[in-house]
């Protein structure tokens, strides 16, 4: 997401407490963002890649089902369980290292693609970017994407926003609306772009899936206490339960930028 300025201020992010619901209500982007990739030429067979941010995993099982040789790095140890109990249910070939995703053990211009997706805001870029820039292939790509939820003025994401900001007004996250620069600033110095897209899809959900998303969220989940979470949850149910059918969809505005490194041949 772009625009929304300083993160919680200063709020503690745990990503490691939402762990079980992100496993299973963050299912990761759909298809198309994966489909549109491929045709970028991220994501090919035999390509290695490394996910800095994986979470559990969604981007880099994805890329490990189509083949790529892929290290997924998260620095929480639960969100890495999460992916590693995936990986073993699919018996996949692809690596999760818990690790802060700022020094990156590989040998100099060693991997063709680095990913973040939903990420890439939470790295400290002074360190990661000439790791990023040290270990890509001449001619390899960083790839930075974004999953987002639209709230639209009197959608549900919208009302669910109203109700995160009374549980927790330290948060940022509300309000996007779904502006995505050309290229973002930070990638102007060291980065050429190469390619970018950004198109919106109407994702589905239940009320219990929904409420679930939601508190994998870090305005709720990754940030709160688990009464606080379980008192925004029933009132969350509550609310939905009013202005919802069991099954809806949400817009979301799903982003890519693919950037080779300046002066890397």
């Amino acid at each position: 997401m772009y625009g929304l300025g300083t993160i919680d201020k200063g709020k503690i992010i745990d990503w490691g407490l939402t762990s079980e619901d992100y496993l299973n209500y963050r299912p990761g982007p759909p298809s198309s963002l994966f489909d549109k990739l491929l045709a970028h030429g991220i994501g090919v067979e035999g390509q290695s890649i490394v996910d800095l941010g994986t979470g559990t995993g969604v981007m880099a099982i994805e890329f490990a089902r189509n083949g790529c040789s892929v290290t997924g790095m998260d620095i929480s140890s639960e969100q890495i369980s999460m992916a590693n109990l995936i990986r073993d249910w699919e018996c996949l070939d692809v690596k999760f290292e818990v690790s802060d995703c700022e020094i990156l053990p590989f040998a100099d211009h060693s991997i063709d693609v680095i990913t973040a997706n939903q990420s890439w805001l939470y790295l400290k870029l002074d360190k990661v970017i000439p790791e990023v820039k040290r270990v890509l292939k001449p001619n390899g790509k960083l790839v930075t994407s974004h999953f987002s939820w639209l709230p639209h003025v009197g959608s549900i994401a919208d009302q669910t926003e109203k109700l995160i900001l009374k549980y927790n007004p330290a948060w940022t996250g509300s309000g996007y609306t779904g502006e995505v620069p050309l290229s973002p600033k930070w990638a102007l110095n060291d980065f050429n772009l190469v390619g970018m897209f950004y198109y919106d899809e109407e994702i589905p959900f239940t009320r219990e899936s929904w409420r679930g998303r939601v508190r994998a969220s870090r305005g709720i989940g990754a940030s709160l206490s688990n009464d606080t979470v379980f008192r925004f949850d029933n009132k969350h149910d509550q609310l939905l339960r009013n202005i919802s059918s069991d099954k809806f969809t949400i817009d979301h505005r799903i982003d890519a930028h693919i950037f080779s490194v300046k002066n890397l041949t």
